[in-house]
């Protein structure tokens, strides 16, 4: 039995949308994972996991705290002596990879994006790229969710690419996210958004979008699940006054909000891979994204779904528009066709069993 040490940011991210792969390490290894503390924890110590609570500063860099986490994951790979270390987002996939190139432990990191770091040219840009081409140095495996992140990494001579191996996001659990009955027709088209409401997911396009078709006549309206940025709060409570935003917060379970939607649409502008496409299209739901990596990849655009132009609000409201117009009977058929691109892509065994198969080869 081997010692895996799972490095990640956050618990909930990590129950969600890596359970299954822990479930199967779980059944030949012991598995600790190193986070900061959550309601997500319990379950996952539940499962079998050993929890080391480590504080984790999500935001921001702050040399004297990212000098401390590094730190605290050499005490832990010293302490816990793991024969494998995972790594999950930017700053365990740095600091943690840091500390194993120093305790010469072999680690597999994961690329689930790239981070508004990477969105422009900058100082900021460069010195990301210069800190991961030390941190990924000895990496024995970099995972990555698109084919266009890894080209971005192999490009700026980060990571050698005989050392990539590309998976189709995290996969969805299709026994998790069934189809639902398509809604009949009725008074108000509802549009569905799931997420963090902040500029980088395109909600600020996704608003405009939105009043521009109200203002054309149509009778559309916007579910948003999710925790918003603080300087959305007065936008939300304006849209929801005039009547057309429903805001319901941080949702552990989306399905009913799927379930109740004619559309989802996730004008993101950039992303490792956007999940929620994956559980909407599996739910038998048509799918509005941008045409970028880590969301195209979920629609086939005019069969499954629609693509727009990535911060364009009239390419978007273009897109709206084309669905709203679309009959029930054909929203429904893209809805089940997206289902069948899950089926065959994105199936969560499939990506479990593609993951497993490369850490076996460490």
């Amino acid at each position: 039995m081997k010692k895996i040490l799972i490095l990640a940011n956050n618990d909930v991210g990590l129950y969600r949308f890596r359970k299954d792969l822990i479930q199967e390490l779980l059944k030949e290894n012991q598995v600790m994972i190193s986070l900061p503390n959550g309601d997500m924890v319990r379950p996952l110590v539940e499962m079998g996991c050993h929890f080391l609570d480590t504080p984790v500063d999500r935001r921001g860099m702050n040399p004297l705290r990212d000098l401390k986490l590094y730190r605290e994951y050499r005490r832990i790979i010293k302490s816990v002596q793991p024969d494998l270390v995972i790594t999950y987002t930017i700053k365990p996939n740095i600091y943690g990879g840091y500390a194993c190139r120093r305790k010469n432990v072999p680690y597999a990191v994961n690329i689930t994006g790239l981070g508004s770091a990477f969105q422009k040219p900058g100082k900021l840009r460069d010195l990301v790229i210069a800190m991961y081409k030390v941190a990924l140095k000895n990496a024995n495996v970099v995972f990555f969710e698109n084919t266009s992140n890894r080209d971005v990494f192999t490009e700026e001579k980060i990571v050698t690419k005989e050392k990539t191996h590309v998976l189709n996001g995290a996969g969805v659990d299709l026994n998790h996210f069934v189809v639902q009955p398509y809604p009949e027709e009725r008074d108000a088209f509802r549009f569905l958004f799931v997420g963090r409401v902040m500029q980088e997911k395109g909600v600020d396009e996704l608003f405009s979008a939105m009043k521009t078709l109200r203002a054309e006549g149509y009778q559309c309206e916007l579910d948003v699940v999710g925790s918003y940025e603080e300087n959305y709060e007065s936008t939300i409570q304006e849209y929801s006054v005039e009547g057309w935003l429903h805001y319901h917060g941080f949702q552990t379970d989306t399905r009913p909000f799927l379930k109740d939607c004619d559309c989802y649409v996730l004008p993101s502008w950039h992303e490792g891979m956007a999940n929620t496409n994956l559980e909407a299209a599996a739910s038998g739901r048509p799918v509005i994204t941008s045409n970028i990596p880590g969301c195209r990849e979920a629609v086939e655009d005019g069969i499954s779904g629609l693509l727009c132009e990535c911060r364009n609000a009239e390419s978007l409201a273009e897109q709206l528009r084309k669905m709203m117009d679309c009959s029930v009977t054909e929203r429904e058929k893209m809805g089940l066709n997206g289902r069948k691109r899950m089926e065959l892509f994105f199936d969560k065994k499939l990506v479990v069993d593609d993951t497993i198969g490369a850490l076996n080869g460490i």
